[in-house]
């Protein structure tokens, strides 16, 4: 299927049609399907399921792993980005001793109701710490915490906000303030990228799977995490927090060249991070696994920050009915701001995941 002509039918503006989507195309592919269901609801009332489609023999020595919605409300494009793969040849015609593995809408709370975070208020990406060990301190995020998430919207309150992040970037420096902001707290459930304080619920579907279909037990295992809301506009960039000098990061670079992010040199748009998904993998795969965030950018920081803002607001300081026209106000918002649904933007989303994908599985089969 051509590119102009899969972006009007991957795509969906609820997360009940993204799962119906995903349902069909993983039928429709010759998928095995597996759920996993979440005891809430969504804002509709509807039920939320993690949908686990397989395709590829079960004893596969090589699966590609690619996983929508880590971030909840990003899930939209990872989601299009999966029902856009399914209905490509490539789906059925996968090389020998390979299994593709497609995790549709993990944090299918944050998901169905619009926001990055999961029902713990928990960013799943930074949930992948060692909770019995002492957590990471972000003391920049504790200073700011209350001008990052305001008890009020009024004028006032925000202008008073925003002056004192001014004059704490001006003292500690734009580096300093991103890591306060996004690198990763545990300490303030309110707040952005708060951490959680014990394995979100998504986190332990991610292992149940991982465990279910024997992961651990493959010969090569290469993981895509579809992401958005970094970088310019449109592009998809493969961060990878693999170290310098191991045989994963080797892997990566030659599967994707030189369009590589890697934070921890300061050659990416993602700065380091705390508690991401690449630490899940590590223990249980060792050298025998990739994984990479494919991130692809919508707006600037400030207007992310500000977004992030008014929804953390929303669900911290008041119960809201999900139709009143400030919170959908706020929701819009949020959602296009991790979603901007143009035609060109789903354009440059589908081109760029197809060349991902297939680099990574050509990398599965020189590899694996």
């Amino acid at each position: 299927m051509d590119i102009l002509t899969s972006i009007r039918s991957s795509f969906a503006d609820e997360y009940g049609d993204a799962r119906q989507l995903f349902l069909a195309a993983a039928t429709a592919a010759g998928a095995s399907l597996t759920a996993w269901e979440n005891p809430l609801r969504g804002p509709h009332g509807e039920p939320l399921t993690t949908d686990v489609a397989w395709l590829g023999p079960q004893d596969a020595g090589r699966v590609l792993v690619l996983i929508s919605a880590t971030h909840g409300v990003e899930g939209f494009c990872g989601s299009g980005v999966q029902v856009d793969w399914l209905a490509q040849d490539a789906a059925r015609n996968l090389p020998a001793d390979t299994a593709v593995l497609l995790v549709h809408a993990l944090n299918c709370h944050g998901f169905a109701w619009w926001r990055r975070v999961t029902e713990e208020g928990c960013d799943l990406n930074r949930n992948f710490v060692d909770f019995d060990q002492p957590l990471p301190e972000n003391p920049g995020h504790d200073e700011l915490v209350d001008a990052f998430v305001p008890a009020s919207l009024d004028d006032a309150t925000l202008a008073a906000a925003e002056e004192k992040i001014a004059a704490w970037r001006a003292k500690h420096g734009e580096k300093a303030f991103q890591a306060a902001r996004k690198a990763g707290q545990y300490k303030h459930q309110h707040s952005m990228f708060f951490g959680g304080t014990a394995p979100s619920r998504a986190r332990q579907t991610l292992a149940g799977i991982v465990d279910a279909f024997k992961l651990g037990d493959r010969r090569m295992v290469s993981v895509i995490d579809v992401h958005t809301g970094l970088g310019p506009h449109g592009y998809g960039e493969p961060i990878c927090g693999h170290r310098r000098g191991t045989v994963n990061l080797d892997r990566v670079l030659a599967m994707y060249g030189d369009s590589t992010g890697l934070p921890a040199e300061g050659a990416s748009f993602s700065i380091p991070l705390n508690g991401t998904q690449g630490r899940f993998w590590e223990p249980r795969l060792g050298e025998r696994y990739t994984y990479v965030a494919l991130e692809y950018g919508t707006y600037d920081q400030e207007r992310s920050r500000k977004n992030l803002r008014a929804d953390h607001w929303l669900h911290a300081h008041r119960t809201f009915d999900w139709h009143d026209a400030e919170a959908q106000a706020i929701k819009r918002a949020i959602k296009w701001h991790y979603y901007p649904a143009t035609d060109a933007w789903k354009e440059m989303v589908l081109w760029r995941s197809r060349q991902v994908i297939r680099q990574t599985i050509a990398g599965l089969e020189r590899f694996g």
